[in-house]
């Protein structure tokens, strides 16, 4: 039998400091019989030597294309823009199976190179969960830059270049300071409260000190009536953690924070779910992603009425890299042991006759 061979892949995106594998988990695989290359990145928050020392063997920064085609190319983050074609098969976040911008040409080059894309979105487990998500960390620094934001704008000020912090204690720490030693006072609405995601939101707020009711936790139940709700209005934070996977009526517009004016409370907007070329997107206020080097972005909401700002990034649990990836990567780790017998294992059978499927679309639009 052939050994399995993974190849981690530098992440080419500014300020991605996460990892699919980490030293950990590399180890394990090495056990378990896999082979397992590294390139080398600055970037990434684990050293280098941290991966020799687990045994892996390290390989140039951004080689995977030269790989063995036999290897499989894992990250996190989408690949760089390129029409070459795909000859690997890849597993990582490729956020082009709803419809996103540009979706169909990301397919198209594993169409013309015969790769094939496991995406890590989509890999589930029978109960339909996803078997490993970033989505506590995404909620929780979410939260943390909200909550960041929302400091800056009391001293009217924009909030300006975020770093990823060391650990969970000195981001709280400095969110607590930020906002003057505590966040009590804070009024807050997580929409998504009961996933993942808002699980992560609601528990930043309430380590930077938020009196339980002020945190306002809304799920399937409270938005069942839809949109848009005038309760966001009131909050001083209100942080988006849905999945969206269907149409659904906004739950804020532009027009009706307008109409509230100067009644309005809500000062910053967190859409951790980041749908933001989405036809469906139910945050219609803003239209771009936000960055690491520019984390907000203001809505134009007319020169007489208080300021408002929206948070877009689409990396959010880099700000705590190290522990972040140490989460995912472990959860992880039981479908790559599996994926020796990936022909046969389920959640990576299913997640390429996904992957079929989506292709075979993108074939049609792009005329192929």
């Amino acid at each position: 039998m052939v050994k399995p061979c993974l190849w981690l892949r530098c992440e080419t995106k500014r300020f991605e400091r996460r990892a699919a594998l980490t030293p950990t988990t590399a180890k394990r695989l090495l056990e378990a019989g896999f082979d397992i290359f590294v390139e080398r990145d600055e970037q990434r928050i684990f050293d280098d030597s941290e991966y020799e020392a687990a045994g892996c063997v390290l390989v140039e920064n951004n080689s995977w294309p030269t790989a063995p085609v036999t290897a499989t190319i894992i990250g996190l983050k989408e690949l760089e823009e390129s029409t070459d074609p795909i000859h690997h098969a890849h597993i990582q976040f490729a956020h082009c199976y709803r419809n996103q911008a540009g979706w169909s040409s990301v397919l198209s080059r594993f169409h013309r190179g015969g790769g094939t894309l496991y995406d890590l979105e989509f890999l589930t487990a029978a109960n339909g969960r996803r078997v490993a998500a970033f989505g506590f960390y995404a909620g929780f620094a979410g939260a943390a830059v909200g909550a960041l934001a929302l400091a800056s704008q009391q001293k009217g000020e924009t909030l300006q270049h975020l770093q990823p912090f060391d650990n969970e204690a000195a981001l709280v720490s400095t969110v607590k300071q930020l906002l003057g030693g505590s966040g009590k006072g804070v009024k807050v609405l997580v929409i998504g409260a009961l996933g993942r995601c808002g699980s992560g939101a609601v528990d930043l707020f309430r380590k930077i000190g938020l009196a339980e009711e002020d945190i306002l936790k809304w799920d399937l139940d409270e938005t069942a009536k839809g949109g848009p709700f005038d309760e966001i209005l009131g909050v001083d934070i209100f942080v988006n953690c849905i999945y969206l996977n269907s149409p659904m009526p906004a739950f804020l517009t532009r027009e009706q924070i307008i109409a509230a004016g100067s009644a309005r409370k809500l000062g910053v907007v967190v859409d951790v779910s980041c749908d933001t070329t989405n036809p469906f997107n139910p945050i219609p206020i803003y239209s771009i992603n936000t960055t690491f080097s520019e984390p907000t972005v203001a809505v134009d909401v007319g020169p007489e009425n208080p300021q408002l700002s929206v948070v877009s990034i689409d990396h959010l649990p880099t700000l705590l890299p190290r522990e972040a990836s140490d989460q995912f990567s472990l959860d992880l780790l039981p479908s790559l042991l599996e994926f020796g017998d990936r022909e046969t294992a389920r959640v990576w059978t299913d997640a390429e006759k996904f992957f079929r499927g989506k292709l075979s679309a993108a074939v049609v639009v792009e005329g192929l």
